[in-house]
């Protein structure tokens, strides 16, 4: 992609978070955050008081204490993800996703969401999609719902945040995405 849709996409992306965070805050919702989240102790010690040495052995103990809650969930996303992305033909998500289809972008939110893929990962099959003739909204709503709603994201967003939190936050951002994919659809030919 050019540099205007690089710089929009991104615009759009943030825009997204602030609305989307800032609903979340006036709703009340932070009380569905998980109790370890605002339990743990933030070291009360200066840091100038620290030695090297402790300041690493503060941090091992900490990628340790985090590691050792997620790892598990981690690798259960990345199988899911990997196992679906795999049996998801490129070919039928092009067949279903022209850019002639009213249905295109929600389809290609939810095609998105089950996959398992960094914003890198998706470069390759968003450049396949948009060369076949998927909308440019479309190919962006699929690349933000894979790195934005994938299973393994939305499985590791579960060890934080209750299940009305994370339902909210689907929620907001499936709209988002779906909003961010019309308009980039209707005003593509401005970026190009």
């Amino acid at each position: 992609f050019n540099w205007p849709i690089a710089i929009a996409y991104v615009a759009v992306g943030v825009v997204l978070a602030v609305v989307g965070g800032t609903l979340i805050e006036r709703a009340g919702l932070q009380r569905h955050i998980e109790p370890f989240v605002l339990a743990n102790p933030i070291a009360d010690v200066p840091q100038a008081e620290l030695t090297r040495a402790e300041r690493l052995a503060y941090a091992r103990e900490q990628v340790v204490d985090v590691f050792g809650r997620v790892w598990a969930y981690v690798l259960v996303g990345v199988a899911i993800g990997a196992l679906i992305h795999n049996w998801i033909p490129q070919q039928v998500i092009a067949a279903l996703l022209g850019s002639d289809k009213l249905w295109a972008v929600p389809l290609a939110t939810v095609v998105g969401i089950p996959m398992y893929a960094d914003i890198f990962g998706t470069l390759p099959i968003a450049e396949a999609l948009v060369a076949r003739g998927v909308g440019l909204g479309t190919v962006l709503a699929f690349m933000m719902a894979v790195t934005a709603l994938s299973v393994p994201s939305l499985i590791l967003l579960r060890q934080v945040v209750r299940p009305p939190l994370l339902a909210v936050f689907v929620g907001i951002v499936t709209l988002g995405i779906v909003a961010i994919g019309y308009l980039f659809n209707a005003f593509a030919y401005l970026l190009v």
